[in-house]
């Protein structure tokens, strides 16, 4: 085989790997040279990155895997979340290092049904997830810490992400009642260089701290934001940017009388906003938005309730200045009814930008809040694990035309069999489903969203437990799953192979 052949190889291989590791079967030469549309495939591979838990001694943390059955899949493959350590089991040339690969926190033995591990106390790691063939289309891990007192106390849950190079989270703070950290993990195995920017109600936050950060291979790094800037701020935005190599970020957001949550990255910057599942019980609702180009932004602001879209009284609009974190209270906006936060311009000239809402649930010393980031909807389909028959509420709006989606409740992770129920959301509207529950069930579940017709809908689940009195929850967004990716049906060409 000569050099140029070896070259187009390497080429093609190369070019498998960008692709979003789609299965790239050669199809059948047929001398028909009519172009054909990318087809949809399942992807081949996937990575998760679960944040360290709690640096409290006294936290229980459980972890949920979950694939989808998804057709097309190729035979075999596996999934596993591991501890990140700061060195790769195999060394740069291939070879081992002699050093024991640490045994997987959680080990999925089929799609279709969750797997489980879980941590106790101020030890656990950060994970590192890989999923190969059958198990990585659509697979999700879900990690919840409870925390029975101290700073952050409550139910804290987030969905484990995939390593990126950029992520805005707007939400965070360094008032005096929070203590709020940014984790990094790298889950490649060179070192990832990233730079953490602040941005307050006038603006950005001098700091060279956050500067050139280096995340060290198969680490993570949390970063106290109050030690990125001297003054403190009752609402910021952080903003993570990748130099080189790609991380998994998070901002967990421990406050000394609402306890915590993790808030997760709002989806990318956009003109209008969807903020979806609002508990219906909500004591205090705070938005909190970023404008990050060089223009202000004026946005409606109007809520997705069950009977359609109302303005809250005192909040039509929000006039966002460019570069800086505004924040307002909706107190609570929902009375007593399900609800979904939408966000539009008010001109003919979208302007992007990026929200979250933090929310509060109780009175009192009996407060607990939560996060819910601005999302992408769910498309095509959603999934999100470690549901249980009580305290799982499933929220569903669509907030343009009406649409029609179907959810699926897997088995359970200790047994019981799937059940599913279609149902139609009206133009304008949120409802808060009576979801399914699978038959004898045991353990927990995963539930799975898919469009079905109509326009788009978005989606959010909170999970709730009291403890002692305090009503702890958490809430998890439902983007697409991108279990699948677009792949040009191309035709074998020998000719390319022959030297002109």
């Amino acid at each position: 085989m000569n050099r140029t052949t070896l070259s187009l190889i390497a080429g093609a291989t190369a070019l498998a790997a960008v692709t979003g590791f789609a299965s790239l079967n050669a199809p059948a030469a047929t001398g028909d040279s009519t172009a054909r549309a990318a087809v949809q495939r399942p992807v081949e591979r996937s990575r998760l990155l679960c944040p360290q838990p709690s640096t409290s001694d006294i936290a229980d943390t459980a972890y949920t895997s979950f694939t989808p059955v998804t057709q097309g899949t190729s035979d075999g493959g596996k999934a596993e979340l591991q501890p990140a350590t700061e060195e790769s089991a195999d060394s740069p040339s291939g070879g081992k290092t002699g050093k024991k690969a640490p045994k997987p926190v959680v080990q999925p033995k089929a799609p279709g049904k969750p797997a489980t591990g879980d941590s106790s106390g101020a030890d656990g790691p950060a994970l590192v997830g890989t999923a190969e063939g059958a198990f990585a289309p659509g697979w999700t891990v879900q990690e919840t810490t409870e925390v029975a007192a101290g700073t952050g106390r409550g139910l804290l849950g987030t969905n484990c992400t995939a390593p990126d190079t950029e992520f805005w989270f707007p939400g965070a703070s360094t008032a005096d009642s929070r203590t709020d950290y940014v984790h990094l993990t790298n889950p490649d195995d060179s070192a990832a260089v990233v730079d953490v920017e602040l941005y307050g109600k006038d603006g950005t936050l001098k700091s060279t701290v956050g500067d050139g950060i280096t995340v060290q291979p198969h680490a993570s790094e949390p970063l106290l934001l109050s030690t990125l800037t001297n003054a403190p701020q009752t609402d910021l935005t952080v903003h993570v940017t990748v130099r080189s190599g790609r991380v998994g970020a998070a901002v967990q957001a421990l406050d000394d009388r609402t306890g915590g949550d993790w808030l997760g990255a709002s989806t990318d910057p956009a003109g209008s906003l969807v903020l979806p599942g609002i508990p219906k019980d909500a004591t205090a609702v705070r938005l909190v938005a970023f404008a990050p180009g060089d223009q202000d932004a004026d946005l409606k602001v109007r809520l997705a309730s069950p009977s359609g879209l109302i303005t809250p009284a005192g909040n039509e609009t929000l006039h966002v200045k460019s570069g800086m974190t505004t924040a307002i209270d909706l107190g609570d906006v929902t009375r007593g009814e399900a609800g979904s936060l939408v966000l539009t311009p008010t001109g003919s000239t979208p302007v992007p930008v990026v929200a979250a809402l933090r929310v509060v649930r109780g009175k009192g010393d009996k407060q607990e809040s939560a996060f819910i980031p601005a999302t992408a909807p769910v498309a095509a389909r959603a999934t999100v694990a470690d549901n249980s028959s009580r305290g799982t509420t499933l929220a569903l709006s669509a907030p343009g035309r009406t649409a029609r989606v179907k959810v699926t409740a897997s088995a359970g992770s200790e047994g019981g069999t799937p059940a599913t129920k279609t149902y139609t959301i009206k133009g304008g509207t949120t409802q808060d489903v009576d979801a399914p529950v699978p038959g004898g069930l045991k353990g927990t579940y995963a539930l799975t969203v898919e469009s079905v017709s109509g326009g788009p809908v978005y989606a959010s689940r909170t999970l709730a437990s009291t403890q002692e009195g305090v009503p702890g929850f958490t809430i998890q967004t439902l983007p697409d799953d991108r279990g699948t990716v677009a792949v040009p049906d191309a035709e074998q060409d020998l000719s390319v192979l022959l030297k002109s």
